[in-house]
């Protein structure tokens, strides 16, 4: 309760901080609206000239769209505004604020701030998801629901234990201001079903078997989008999929863990 407490006030200040410059909330809604209709028109686009893409028929396809918009959208509210600000509170000190508190200091860095902008974008992403479903007509079991959820959060903690390891080389660093670049490079590959990157038929591109195998089991950001997406449009028949998946999760965080704490351990404080 104590930790609900505080996040919650850190939600306030957000609200707070956006409602002092309302003409850049706006914008931020308005820009994240229009990539997310772009997206939707494109793949629209795409679809007129096939009725399935690698297996994926449109309704499904755009089910997959709206999971991995979810993940990204969950992540870039809470975690991703904290994770770029770590290396800046590093170079000033400020750093030093967050260890003094009596709170874990991973949790203070990692959800101090909140962007509430990308909000819209969990909404459009809902409601995506379920005019997808809804085109589909299969019901849904509450199991199908739970599991959806369940990894949906893998996803997101998944993504956040990469964030927050990347955050802390930092520490070493002095600046890293890639952080952003890194996820976008990383998260490309995560838009995209497992299924494009098959490169078993020869007039495919010849590495497509090398990323497809390197991003489901040595860094599986594949599998932690097409698992959810796979569950709630009831598809998933590779059940190992989901094991690796919720294996890497639990794995990212503790090795997040680690590498916070160890690279505290070598923090330099403002004052040394």
């Amino acid at each position: 309760m104590y930790y609900l407490r505080v996040f919650f006030t850190f939600f306030r200040n957000a609200i707070i901080r956006e409602m002092m410059f309302q003409g850049n909330f706006l914008i931020q809604i308005i820009t994240r609206a229009f990539w997310f209709f772009a997206q939707i028109a494109l793949f629209g686009i795409i679809f007129r000239t096939g009725s399935e893409i690698e297996g994926w028929t449109p309704d499904e396809y755009f089910a997959f769209m709206a999971t991995g918009m979810l993940i990204n959208g969950i992540v870039e509210t809470f975690f991703m505004p904290n994770c770029a600000n770590l290396s800046e509170q590093i170079r000033t000190g400020r750093l030093d604020f967050a260890l003094v508190k009596p709170i874990d200091s991973q949790f203070l860095v990692s959800l101090e701030r909140v962007n509430l902008a990308m909000l819209s974008q969990l909404i459009l992403a809902s409601a995506l998801l379920v005019r997808s479903l809804w085109n589909l007509g299969d019901p849904i079991s509450a199991m199908q629901l739970a599991l959806f959820f369940l990894y949906v959060s893998t996803g997101v903690l998944f993504f956040y234990s990469m964030m927050i390891v990347t955050a802390c080389s930092s520490i070493f660093l002095g600046r890293n201001q890639g952080l952003y670049d890194f996820w976008f490079y990383i998260t490309v590959f995560a838009r995209y079903p497992r299924s494009i990157y098959d490169g078993r038929d020869s007039d495919r591109f010849e590495g497509g078997e090398i990323l497809q195998f390197g991003f489901s089991y040595v860094m599986p950001i594949l599998l932690v989008v097409t698992v959810p997406a796979r569950i709630i449009v009831g598809t998933l028949e590779e059940k190992h999929w989901a094991i690796v998946a919720l294996l890497a999760a639990l794995a990212g965080l503790l090795v997040a863990r680690l590498v916070f704490r160890w690279s505290l351990n070598h923090y330099r404080s403002a004052s040394s």
